[in-house]
Order: structure tokens, then C-alpha cells, then sequence
């Protein structure tokens, strides 16, 4: 059986565990091990004491940063996220969307989890509020460092409690936040297509008027940084010391508006859930451009601004033409005009020039290596 279709099939849930919450058939013994190049035990555990330090120093500094101004409080998440896996030894490698750029208030983030590794990444590209479940809360120096980067806990072991999360989250985007959530609900080893988004927290951004920034995670050496089931933390660190060669990819994709999902679709189902899959879709790359409603309003109004720009072109040259006055004899002689198919081609190709020079959004971005 292929690894996609192993990654597919219902996993059988531990036990006390809520038939509502996602489990991944993913498994430490089938999934989680490296077969390639490795370091040296000393190397591997001088970059472990490295890595730990690096953790450490954040949690150190949590407090005080937290007082500092939006803008050098977020130039110094990003520095230290960056460091993590620097740290640890992985090479970071970030490809942004040409049509990724920002929306400049708040958005929802979302991407495919894999690793423990998925959390430093997203932040070292689009630090914002990270959606944890409440036992993070508990958790020795972590729990402490996401309650000082304004995390937003979830009780996920009462379906009850779920509203008021939803209304919480679109209460942060409504307020200009980011917020940052792996809506598969669980780590999968990254071999297969994954799982689910789950539709709940999709529907805040419906609520909040936003857009959902899709982002999509990949790593070169899936099974030495996958952390799935019941690995211990200490066994994925170590292995992720150990992998030689370990990289990741940050790839962050163009963002779906929230409004147009607000709906019921076709098929009676919530918009929240065709919102979700769209996004889904996205992170796999099934969709080249991100949703087919986005890429069809994407092509009308490129298509509208370029008959808009034609048209004023034509009508800036007749005006033009009307207001010269006819030269004298003794003028300079008038150069010759192009041919009309030329000048026809000329205005055709003008218009999308002109907006690619005068849009640098729509220019792609290089590769960031970290």
C-alpha cells in the first residue's frame, strides 16, 4: 500500500480519547526515522546543547521584549524563530507567492503540521498569535513562552467550548491580529497527502472578514523531523540533530478572501467547509491558484484594468492628436508614423507592461536561505 493511501485511512484512536478530535495513523516506528547521511554523536549533541540554549534565551527574554513597540517586539520574534532551526542544524529555504503580498491588517494563517519544527518556522516568516490546545499551557519553559507570546488556548477535549473559541479567534483578527493555526488538528508525517482541515476555526475569518493565508511546509528529510503519535520529544530532537543534510521549505501562498465563503455553497454545505478544503487544497498544491472563485476574480479584474488602461491610452492619444496644431512648411519634417498593425501591437503589449513595472508586488521574491 502506497504511503498516501496508508496516510488516508482512519487510525485506530487511543483510548480516552474524544471521537470528535483528529488522529493520524502516522506512527514513531513507521514514520518517524532517518536513513540518510547522519552527524557524529559529538556533533549531533553539541548542536542539541546549541538548540536548547537558543530556546532558552527566548524564554528569557520574553518578558522584557513584551514591552518594547510593536515593530522592534516583532523584528525580534523573527530573529530568534529564525534561529531555532539554524540552531538544530536545519537549513531553512522560504519561497513566497508572487501574488503573496499582505493585506496589512489581520489574516488567518494555515498550514500542514509535521513537526514541532512547524511552529519556529511560520513565526520566522509570519510571526503572529499561534491557536495551542491548553496543555501547552503546563508545559515546562514552553508553556511559559506561549503565554508571553500571546498565545490562544483551546480546550479541545469539550466540543461545548468550541463557539467560544471561534468567537475568540475572530475577535483577535477583527482586532488586526495574526493569527497562526494548523487546522489538521494533529501532526502527520508529511509522506502523504495529510489530513483534513478541520472547518471550525475558518469559520472566524468568515466572521472577521478576513483573508486565509495558506502556507505549505516541506522538508527534505520527511522522516527525521515528522512528530507524530506518541514520540517523546527528547527521541525527535535527538533524531533531528542527528539527520546531516536536514532542510525545510516555507513556501507562503496567495491569500483567499474569507467574504466570498460566507455563503452556503452549491451542495448546502457551510461555507466555512468550502473555505477549508480550498485552503487544503492549497497547501497541497492541487491548486495551482489557491481557489478557482479567486482565480476567476483575479482574472477579471486584471482583464478590466487592462481594457481600462487601453482605453485611456487611446483616448490620451486622440486627444493628443486633436490639440497639435498642423506643422508650417518651414517645420522640421514630421517623422513617419509605424504601420497601424504595429502601433495596434505596441498598445496591446503596453498596458501589461506598464503594470508589471509599476506593481513590484507582482514581482517574485528570491529564495531567503537561513
Amino acid at each position: 500500500m502506497s504511503a498516501s493511501r496508508t496516510e488516508d485511512r482512519t487510525a485506530p484512536r487511543p483510548a480516552g480519547t474524544s471521537p470528535w478530535l483528529p488522529v493520524a495513523p502516522c506512527t514513531p516506528a513507521s514514520c518517524a526515522r532517518h536513513t540518510g547521511a547522519a552527524r557524529p554523536p559529538l556533533r549531533a549533541a553539541l548542536r542539541l546543547l546549541a538548540g536548547c540554549a537558543w530556546v532558552l534565551l527566548g524564554v528569557v527574554c520574553a518578558a522584557p521584549v513584551r514591552l518594547l513597540p510593536r515593530g522592534p517586539r516583532m523584528w525580534l520574534l523573527r530573529y530568534w524563530a529564525r534561529g531555532i532551526p539554524r540552531a538544530f542544524g536545519v537549513r531553512v529555504t522560504v519561497r513566497v507567492h508572487p501574488y503573496a503580498r499582505g493585506t496589512g491588517g489581520g489574516e488567518l494563517v494555515v498550514a500542514n503540521h509535521i513537526s514541532w519544527l512547524d511552529i519556529p518556522l511560520v513565526a520566522a516568516v509570519l510571526p503572529g498569535r499561534m491557536l495551542a490546545k491548553t496543555e501547552v499551557r503546563d508545559w515546562p519553559l514552553l508553556g511559559r513562552l506561549a503565554g508571553f507570546g500571546s498565545t490562544l488556548f483551546i480546550d479541545r477535549d469539550r466540543l461545548r467550548a468550541l463557539p467560544g473559541a471561534v468567537g475568540t479567534v475572530a475577535a483577535a483578527l477583527r482586532s488586526g491580529s495574526r493569527v497562526v493555526v494548523f487546522p489538521e488538528g494533529s501532526t502527520w508525517c508529511g509522506r502523504g497527502r495529510g489530513g483534513p482541515f478541520r472547518p471550525a476555526v475558518f469559520q472566524a475569518a468568515i466572521d472577521a472578514e478576513v483573508c486565509v493565508r495558506p502556507v505549505r511546509i516541506t522538508y527534505g528529510t520527511r522522516g527525521a523531523a515528522a512528530f507524530v503519535g506518541d514520540d517523546p520529544l527528547t527521541a525527535s530532537l535527538w533524531r533531528v540533530v542527528r539527520a546531516a543534510g536536514l532542510t525545510a521549505e516555507v513556501s507562503v501562498l496567495p491569500s483567499i478572501p474569507a467574504r466570498a465563503y460566507a455563503s452556503v455553497s452549491a451542495h448546502g454545505e457551510p461555507g466555512r467547509r468550502e473555505l477549508a478544503r480550498a485552503a487544503r487544497a492549497a497547501v497541497l498544491g492541487s491548486d495551482r491558484t489557491t481557489t478557482r472563485r479567486t482565480a476567476t476574480t483575479a482574472r477579471t479584474g486584471t482583464t478590466a484594468r487592462t481594457a481600462v488602461t487601453a482605453r485611456t491610452a487611446v483616448t490620451a492619444r486622440g486627444a493628443a492628436k486633436a490639440a497639435t496644431p498642423s506643422p508650417a512648411p518651414t517645420a522640421l519634417p514630421v517623422p513617419i508614423q509605424a504601420p497601424a498593425a504595429a502601433t495596434t501591437s505596441a498598445a496591446r503589449r503596453s498596458p501589461p507592461q506598464t503594470a508589471v513595472a509599476s506593481d513590484r508586488a507582482n514581482r517574485p521574491s528570491a529564495s531567503v536561505h537561513h
